[in-house]
């Protein structure tokens, strides 16, 4: 893997951003210093090059955007509801950005940072210490990201430590057109997502706390389907959530072994998600609207879909989901695998 370096411009408070070319093979990903941000991941087809992820071309479109497009994000990525939760006998507020929640960590997430970064190891590392105080959460966090591309596959490894007991979900919030970022609609994409059942959600986009089996319900997603089927549907989830914003599971461990979370094709490409996370958030990108992003294409309503690998929404306040606290002394450590081949070749690639 190679890697690159150049100057994109600086943010409205003066720092610089830097963006980073990893290349190796038929693959290339942009990944900037600030909020770690996938700008790009441009791809080698029969057809010629294609850039597969929704971005912009400079640093101001990403400070407006409030999408979180192709962001890192933490401390604790999702909803929590009511912004607060109880830990160790003492309550927590967190800032209120999302109807009556916190979503993905309130106003100064880590879409928001400036990242430090280093090469080596044939990664690209970039760490943040995150002050509890800053954001409502308890203690320092200190948190590094590795992003390697080797072999038509994007690799992303987190690992954190805490100086006190905190909750901690990272995720990446890359959304994904395999026709290309500029092609519009992804709602004749297939998907398959491995999980049988969702936590289901209430009014406000928080987990009821119980969850739902996926047979005979537009979200049997286990067999390759159409997303535009499941989006048509008028099941009391996909109204609640505008379409697709849910979280599969995966599993109850919270610390599952690497396996397949999701497959995503179109267009003569196919993806493969692989994860140790328990859950996986698919979002239809329901949100977008009139987003001008690279080369002036215009990102609308379900331009770009995401899978958010991560824990379970709102678990710090669900004692029945898997524990999403990080204890003082332990490390969190998660990978997740975004695998692109031309659909043709995608068996004997896998298999090789």
């Amino acid at each position: 893997m190679t890697i690159e370096k150049r100057p994109f411009g600086s943010t409205k408070d003066g720092d610089n951003v830097e963006c980073y070319t990893l290349t190796d093979g038929c693959m290339s990903v942009e990944i900037l210093n600030y909020g770690g941000i996938i700008r790009s991941v441009i791809v080698q087809t029969s057809n010629g090059i294609r850039d597969v992820v929704l971005g912009f071309d400079s640093v101001e479109r990403y400070e407006a955007h409030t999408g979180y497009i192709g962001a890192l994000i933490g401390r604790v990525a999702n909803r929590i509801g009511n912004a607060r939760f109880s830990l160790n006998e003492k309550s927590y507020n967190l800032d209120v950005n999302d109807g009556p929640n916190c979503l993905h960590s309130g106003f100064c997430g880590y879409d928001k940072r400036i990242w430090d970064v280093q090469t080596g190891d044939g990664a690209l590392i970039l760490t943040l210490r995150d002050p509890g105080a800053s954001s409502g959460f308890p203690g320092n966090l200190d948190v590094e990201v590795r992003y390697v591309v080797e072999s038509s596959r994007l690799n992303i490894y987190y690992t954190a430590t805490c100086d006190e007991d905190t909750p901690v979900n990272l995720t990446n919030h890359c959304y994904f057109n395999l026709g290309g970022h500029d092609s519009g609609s992804i709602e004749k994409h297939e998907i398959a997502v491995f999980g049988n059942y969702i936590t289901p959600i209430d009014e406000n986009l928080i987990p009821t706390g119980k969850l739902l089996a996926v047979a005979d319900t537009p979200f049997d997603l286990w067999n390759r389907t159409q997303i535009g089927k499941g989006l048509g549907s008028n099941h009391p989830q996909i109204v609640l959530g505008g379409g697709y914003d849910h979280n599969f599971v995966l599993s109850s461990n919270p610390n599952r072994a690497m396996s397949p979370a999701a497959v995503l094709e179109h267009d003569g490409l196919t993806l493969h998600c692989m994860t140790t996370q328990p859950g996986i958030q698919f979002y239809s990108g329901n949100f977008l609207s009139d987003e001008t992003g690279k080369g002036g294409a215009i990102y609308n309503r379900r331009s770009g879909l995401c899978l958010e690998t991560q824990s379970w929404p709102d678990a710090v306040n669900k004692p029945g989901f898997p524990d999403s606290i990080l204890r003082k002394g332990e490390v969190y450590s998660h990978r997740t695998e975004y695998s692109l081949w031309e659909t043709r070749d995608e068996e004997r690639k896998m298999g090789g």
